[in-house]
């Protein structure tokens, strides 16, 4: 496996971060998941536009133009000879000392990751997710603006540890005023009476790309669509739940806080907006030839 690193691509076990990498001391930086299929990067454009955004938010100015960083991703894609695959892109701060003065950090560390991914297993897109209420609360959005999808991930992690210690796989992350805000990983919608709802993002929530996508497909298909603040017991009476991410694409809830959904299995909401997914993963991208 080649890693690209900082304009060049070296081998998987030469790839080395300095100890002094603020993205390492600190979490300073940011990153972006990316999917492949069958030679298309998924949504190419629109990830790399929120890279953007999010070093732009965090003043962390990028040493290579948009159209560059897009050439990088395919050049990794290419020389790994996958057609299939979950990138990973990460732009740090780069190496300063052990003080927090950004401006220590002369020039940023970028790498590329190219590899698989399986998140969840295919059972879990037949049959559905249980998923359980996370105690630990979503970062203020006054303190840490989820929208950054910065590589300070501890708060997720901790919600993470909570969907783990119940014998779950994810967990809902709840703002400071019992708001739903999203899962550890991924965004939640639900579906009430035939019409989609998700929360809004500026209570909490990342911006996924796979969410927007979501989000159009339901008004290209006459869905009934809302962003709303939900609570839990909206979630708990809900026809249906299903989680949104790069890495999951989109997967049915069948249960949470050992509660039924609906009618305990995937409904027809979900199963349809699945399958209209697959059919955009063939075309919405860039395409690579190898």
């Amino acid at each position: 496996m080649k890693i690209y690193l900082d304009g060049r691509l070296v081998d998987k076990n030469e790839a080395y971060v300095s100890v002094f990498d603020h993205g390492l001391l600190y979490g300073d930086g940011v990153f972006e998941g990316i999917r492949t299929y069958d030679g298309l990067v998924f949504r190419l454009k629109e990830h790399i536009d929120r890279l953007y955004k999010s070093a732009d938010a965090i003043e962390l100015k990028m040493p290579m133009t948009k159209i560059e960083m897009i050439e990088a991703v395919i050049k990794t894609l290419k020389v790994n000879k996958l057609k299939n695959a979950y990138i990973r892109l990460v732009v740090t701060r780069g190496v300063g000392d052990l003080g927090l003065d950004p401006r220590k950090c002369r020039k940023p560390t970028i790498f590329i990751i190219t590899d698989k991914i399986a998140l969840y297993p295919k059972e879990y897109y037949q049959k559905g997710l249980e998923i359980v209420t996370a105690t630990t609360k979503r970062n203020l959005v006054q303190a840490l603006d989820p929208r950054i999808k910065s590589l300070n991930y501890l708060n997720n992690i901790l919600a993470k540890i909570d969907a783990i210690k119940s014998g779950t796989e994810e967990a809902i992350m709840l703002t400071y005023d019992d708001h739903v805000a999203e899962c550890t990983g991924d965004n939640i919608f639900v579906v009430k009476d035939c019409e989609l709802a998700t929360p809004p993002v500026d209570i909490g929530a990342l911006e996924g790309i796979t969410r927007d996508a979501v989000i159009n497909l339901a008004k290209r298909t006459d869905i009934p669509f809302y962003e709303k603040l939900l609570k839990m017991e909206n979630v708990y009476a809900a026809d249906e739940v299903f989680l949104t991410g790069t890495a999951a694409e989109i997967i049915p809830v069948v249960k949470i806080d050992r509660r039924k959904i609906g009618e305990g299995r995937p409904g027809e909401v979900t199963l349809g907006l699945m399958e209209e997914f697959k059919k955009l993963t063939k075309t919405d991208g860039v395409r690579y030839a190898m």
